[in-house]
């Protein structure tokens, strides 16, 4: 597994936030994985990230869903 995220993870990840309606503006991904992984709300409503490092990222995207969802991130709903 590759340490360094790719421009194929930042695909992924942003499939998943566009879906629920979250401006790319607001999403923050570490450049390096780290386990478990992470997602968190950051100063001023950013949505931060750290991709796993020994789980595939497709594997690790229904968590990413369900953790935004939980911070209340909607489908389709535009997020400010």
């Amino acid at each position: 597994m590759e340490d360094i995220i790719s421009m194929a993870d930042m695909a992924l990840v942003f499939e998943v936030t566009d879906a629920l309606g979250i401006d790319r503006e607001l999403v923050r991904v570490e450049l390096t994985k780290e386990d478990p992984g992470s997602v968190a709300r950051g100063p001023e409503g950013m949505v931060e990230i750290v991709l796993p490092l020994t789980v595939p990222v497709e594997s690790w995207l229904p968590k990413l869903k369900e953790r935004l969802e939980v911070m209340g991130f909607g489908v389709g709903e535009p997020s400010q």
